[in-house]
């Protein structure tokens, strides 16, 4: 605790949205509200707090390089609303589920592994999927 009374945490920045990295307003045309990451908050958590995708959210915060290193503080779009992005050679949208892969997903739509994650180039470590993710498949024959 410190003098006046509020919490510090030395492992967290003491005014995050002051960093070029975390600009106060990152995008305000699009952005119904915005909303201060508290501790133990995630992208996910925040997400299914206001009921949109976790695609949603990390498209909706593009200033956001890592969607898994958030910080208390700082600020994020809550989006008026997320069109789906489905790239041409994608025969359907998938949202991930708990304890989904990307291995399993590939099986349930006879795609083969190697051609889902060339469908998902949005997708840094496809070791590291998450539930309400959007994930596009591809055509059997991609």
């Amino acid at each position: 605790m410190t003098i006046d009374g509020s919490y510090y945490n030395p492992n967290y920045p003491k005014y995050p949205y002051h960093h070029p990295y975390y600009p106060h307003h990152p995008h305000p045309g699009h952005c119904k509200t915005f909303y201060t990451v508290q501790p133990g908050d995630s992208m996910w958590s925040i997400a299914n707090m206001f009921g949109i995708s976790l695609d949603c959210l990390i498209r909706a915060n593009p200033q956001i390089s890592d969607p898994n290193l958030i910080y208390p503080g700082q600020q994020i779009c809550i989006p008026f609303y997320c069109p789906p992005v489905a790239p041409e050679t994608c025969k359907t949208i998938y949202t991930v589920k708990p304890g989904d892969t990307m291995w399993s997903i590939a099986n349930m739509f006879g795609v083969s592994l190697d051609a889902l994650i060339r469908a998902n180039p949005q997708i840094p470590d496809p070791n590291l999927i998450y539930p309400g993710q959007q994930i596009c498949i591809p055509s059997a024959n991609c």
